[in-house]
């Protein structure tokens, strides 16, 4: 069903309104926008589904947002990150609980970042018709080949999400995902402020003084962006900005110079007032340089048994090896005498991270036997 007026909607809400979960997806565009243009919300619950068209004349979203809002109906995506961005947008507010689905699927050991596709697949034996995935959700009238397409996403939801929950409670694992959930909720996740937002910018050995140019310059496209709601690189490439900081220009000339930048007027004005700005700042504001990678002095052999431990114990558990550790953690486990990895942590520590310490400490071993490598304890 396609909801295009505020009355069908609030009947729609109003059904769900005890439903302890619901699934819910979007469509949205961002190639020419700074926010992400929300096109199409999609929610089930049961028998219940629908996509609500929130560009519909009138549409008044209110019974839409006081249903994500109610904090007694979980709320189940699937890589959530993007969709919550939007929902924060929208209610100023993370909508919890939240139940990413992308997520309990990588702990039932489905991959390190399973893509929907996959794990509706792998769940319900459905090959997803992906024809409509790139199509512009911006143009009315939407066809009843997207509505279906889009409503699919959220039904199909339902059921994994039961699958998966039902999955983590008989394995013991609901625990396991609760902090990565909780994560989820965090604002900072998904708004940049202006001041940092530098950080996104590559640049090539620079100084404490260029970041102080690049803070500041990198924060007035931040918010000229916003202030515009276009993409952060029409207003300024990444590469434009480096070459600012490198070369502080000082002038509407030299600034001229600065390729791939076509800042006139106020812009250009700005931009050097931002230059003058992280110059004049004085040396104790100045970021500090990125840290550099951490050295560690680990024994290569001593890696590899752990890699072969962390193999061993990951195919045991059914769960993705580098959801619990990845090569550099190896490095400060043989290398450390305290090393703090994920897997010195929860259920990271109970899946691998005790063994992996008595392997260092000479309590565990490995061996080959019959063709495969197992632990001697």
């Amino acid at each position: 069903m396609l909801i295009d007026d505020s009355l069908t909607l609030y009947e729609f809400c109003d059904q769900l309104r005890s439903a302890p979960y619901i699934s819910v997806d979007t469509e949205f565009m961002r190639e020419k926008t700074y926010d992400p243009r929300l096109c199409l919300v999609q929610v089930a619950y049961g028998e219940h589904a629908a996509a609500i068209d929130p560009l519909a004349d009138g549409m008044d979203l209110t019974p839409l947002k006081d249903l994500l809002r109610d904090p007694k109906i979980v709320k189940v995506l699937h890589a959530a990150d993007q969709d919550l961005e939007i929902f924060l947008n929208m209610l100023e507010e993370v909508p919890g609980p939240i139940f990413d689905t992308q997520i309990a699927a990588a702990v039932c050991g489905m991959g390190e970042q399973p893509g929907y596709a996959k794990v509706v697949e792998h769940i319900l034996g459905i090959q997803i018709d992906k024809s409509s995935q790139l199509t512009d959700w911006s143009i009315r009238p939407l066809s009843d080949r997207q509505v279906k397409y889009a409503i699919g996403d959220v039904t199909h939801l339902c059921h994994i999400y039961e699958s998966l929950s039902e999955q983590l409670e008989k394995t013991g694992r609901t625990s396991w995902i609760a902090s990565d959930m909780e994560k989820l909720l965090e604002p900072s996740r998904y708004r940049t402020d202006p001041k940092d937002a530098y950080r996104r910018v590559k640049i090539r050995r620079p100084k404490r003084k260029t970041l102080a140019v690049l803070r500041e310059v990198a924060s007035w496209r931040e918010r000229r962006a916003q202030e515009r709601n276009i993409p952060r690189k029409w207003v300024a490439p990444d590469e434009a900005l480096a070459e600012i900081a490198h070369n502080t220009p000082k002038t509407p000339k030299e600034l001229g110079r600065v390729r791939k930048l076509n800042a006139r007027g106020r812009d250009a004005q700005d931009i050097l007032d931002a230059v003058q700005r992280g110059l004049s700042s004085p040396p104790d504001s100045w970021p500090p340089l990125p840290a550099k990678k951490e050295y560690v002095n680990a024994d290569d052999s001593l890696v590899a048994l752990l890699q072969a431990l962390l193999r061993l114990r990951c195919e045991a558990h059914g769960v993705a090896m580098k959801l619990v550790a990845n090569r550099s953690d190896l490095e400060k486990l043989a290398g450390q005498k305290k090393p703090d990895v994920p897997a010195m942590h929860g259920w990271r520590r109970e899946v691998f991270g005790d063994d992996a310490l008595a392997l260092l400490r000479g309590e565990l071993a490995l061996t080959g036997r019959k063709g495969k490598v197992i632990t001697l304890d």
